[in-house]
């Protein structure tokens, strides 16, 4: 089995109105793996998950997705990316929403009511996705990324706006795609959520903290609640300040 990560990046910077947003990451995504990318809003998350798809200008550094450049054009049947709010058209229904990824990636009906019963939507997939719940939305999205079971997911906040019965499912869900050999980094603001994957990349404001994962951190911080442990990470990087 190989051990080649998933994802290598290096030096990677990115400039966006006049400042940098990202100051030259290092960083590899193991394959096989859910790994999550933690860090309060505004800390570059999506912005580093942009350029891992090849949607993102870089000011510098490289960026290797399954062993090819990101954006590549042969890996868009091999990655699937989420964004914040979703990509999907609220005149249409869910099932139409995943039909229509499906004829573009050529899959049948079948397989677009798999994706809709993985995300737990069998029950609203006829209802136009315009009077959906934001979180309901974010599963459509979902949805449609999962067609074609991709080696590489990319999802950027997939759990914001779920009650903790939705979240602790698709963290399931997760869980049962990373064991049938997908690769995820999954980002959130969610400290708790850290417990829920194989590893953590901690970012703040562009710069890794730490790639570490929920046991070594608390280990390494000294306490057993995670967002005590980023705070105290925080301090200790900027020299013990309050």
């Amino acid at each position: 089995m190989s051990t080649a990560p998933a994802i290598s990046i290096r030096g990677l910077q990115v400039d966006r109105g006049g400042r940098t947003v990202l100051p030259g990451i290092d960083l590899d995504v193991a394959a096989g793996r859910v790994t999550g990318l933690i860090g309060p809003s505004g800390s570059g998350k999506s912005t580093l998950m942009r350029a891992i798809v090849g949607v993102q200008n870089v000011a510098g550094g490289t960026v290797s997705v399954l062993g090819q450049p990101a954006g590549t054009p042969s890996l868009r049947r091999r990655v699937a990316y989420t964004t914040q709010s979703g990509s999907v058209y609220d005149d249409l229904s869910a099932t139409e929403n995943v039909r229509y990824l499906a004829r573009i990636l050529a899959r049948g009906d079948d397989e677009v009511r798999r994706a809709i019963d993985l995300v737990g939507l069998s029950a609203d997939a006829d209802r136009p996705v315009g009077g959906l719940s934001g979180g309901q939305r974010h599963r459509v999205s979902l949805a449609g990324a999962l067609l074609g079971t991709p080696e590489l997911l990319i999802l950027d906040e997939p759990t914001v706006g779920l009650d903790p019965l939705l979240r602790r499912d698709l963290w399931a869900l997760f869980d049962r795609l990373r064991d049938g050999g997908a690769t995820l980094l999954v980002s959130t603001h969610v400290l708790d959520e850290a417990a829920r994957c194989d590893e953590v990349v901690l970012l703040r404001e562009g710069r890794l903290l730490a790639t570490t994962t929920a046991d070594g951190l608390r280990r390494e911080t000294g306490t057993d609640d995670l967002d005590e442990a980023f705070v105290r990470l925080i301090e200790r990087q900027d020299g013990g300040a309050a």
